[in-house]
């Protein structure tokens, strides 16, 4: 079995349908999606892992919608939730010593408490997942064209056959040279770009209309990447899919989403319309997401700004604000009490900080912390001079 979520856990497929590519007119035309309503609308998800050192607490309170068509980026740093998100949408945890609640609403149905029998009708057919390594994601023992098949044979009632045949036009539509012949092949005789091009024609096979793209290029070089990128939008606009765009780098989400949802130890710290957040960012984690991108115009061996510091222990966070350890804005009121998202005077626009970026509270905070020398103050100073 292939990791396409066709049958259980541990796959991934997706794909909508509103069939604007000829030769993938076996999937009937979508419909648009009414504004009103959310495809998927997310509300305070919670997941949890119990461990020997108590629950660590990897999701806790998110919420978030995403409408038919529509692209959301969720960007953070390792161990801020992103994945563990994504696949709690997707209900793909482990069986035992998880905790999840809150509710997770696709097309109005709770997917949260379904067991596995009832998802794999889901699985594949309704939403799909692009994971991050498709080397560990493709049965390696499986031939390329029983993995894009299976789906196919599974959710649409295919004979072999036509399986076969449709297989060839979704390797040709993730623009894959000579499809008839890798279907024969196995994942380790593909590059890993034409492997990620595999798991995208197996997540768009059956015409989900929700695909979740984890760190999809994490392991590409950077022109792959892009490629790589591009199709996922391309195949995304065909078929009028919505999109969970889940990576680290801002700069990946910046031109291809709608919205973007920082994630910062399991809680989204500051959610906005793509060109609101790059425009009028208040969360001083996403600012110091965004300086520690590397960038064509500085000199020769700069040396990359880091964040300072390091994420908290989720099994036992700090009191107040995660951020407020290694935040170059944190005074006391961050230490003792944690800041809910607050509306910014944007609509749509929402953060959780005391000491917002660009506005005079934060740039008072600031300086005090400059005056008093707190290292992560001066550290973001620094950067700021690079930068310049």
């Amino acid at each position: 079995m292939s990791t396409a979520a066709t049958q259980g856990p541990g796959n991934g497929s997706g794909g909508t349908g509103n069939g604007n590519s000829s030769d993938l007119d076996y999937l009937e035309p979508g419909t648009a999606g009414d504004s009103a309503n959310a495809l998927l609308d997310v509300r305070d998800l919670k997941t949890g892992f119990r461990t020997a050192r108590g629950l660590v607490r990897a999701v806790d309170g998110v919420s978030l919608s995403v409408d038919r068509g529509q692209t959301l980026g969720v960007v953070g740093e390792s161990g801020s939730g992103k994945t563990v998100l994504s696949r709690s949408i997707m209900g793909l945890l482990p069986a035992h010593n998880v905790v999840r609640e809150g509710k997770v609403l696709f097309n109005g149905k709770d997917l949260v408490g379904l067991d596995a029998k009832h998802m794999r009708d889901i699985w594949g057919a309704e939403i799909a997942m692009v994971f991050q390594d498709p080397m560990t994601s493709l049965n390696p023992v499986v031939k390329i064209g029983r993995q894009i098949g299976e789906g196919l044979r599974l959710h649409l009632d295919m004979s072999k056959d036509q399986a076969k045949e449709t297989s060839v036009e979704l390797l040709r539509s993730v623009k894959i040279p000579e499809p008839e012949r890798r279907l024969a092949q196995f994942p380790h005789e593909l590059s890993g770009g034409m492997r990620q091009r595999v798991m995208i024609a197996i997540a768009i096979a059956c015409g989900p209309k929700l695909l979740m793209a984890d760190e999809p290029t994490t392991a590409l070089d950077v022109t792959v990447q892009a490629h790589i990128l591009d199709l996922l939008k391309e195949k995304q606009r065909e078929r009028d899919m919505a999109m969970v765009l889940v990576t680290h780098d801002l700069g990946v989400v910046a031109g291809r989403t709608d919205e973007i949802a920082v994630m910062y130890a399991g809680k989204i710290v500051e959610r906005a319309p793509t060109r609101t957040l790059f425009a009028e960012m208040r969360m001083p984690y996403t600012e110091a997401l965004l300086r520690s991108i590397p960038r064509i115009e500085y000199p020769s061996h700069t040396r990359l700004l880091a964040i300072t510091g390091r994420p908290p222990d989720l099994a036992n966070p700090p009191i107040g604000c995660n951020f407020a350890p290694r935040c170059p804005y944190a005074q006391e009121r961050c230490r003792v009490e944690e800041p809910p998202l607050m509306p910014a005077d944007t609509p749509g626009h929402e953060f959780a900080c005391w000491y917002p970026v660009g506005t005079p509270e934060g740039a008072a905070a600031l300086e005090a912390n400059l005056s008093a020398g707190v290292p992560q103050a001066v550290a973001a100073v620094k950067s700021v001079e690079v930068g310049a």
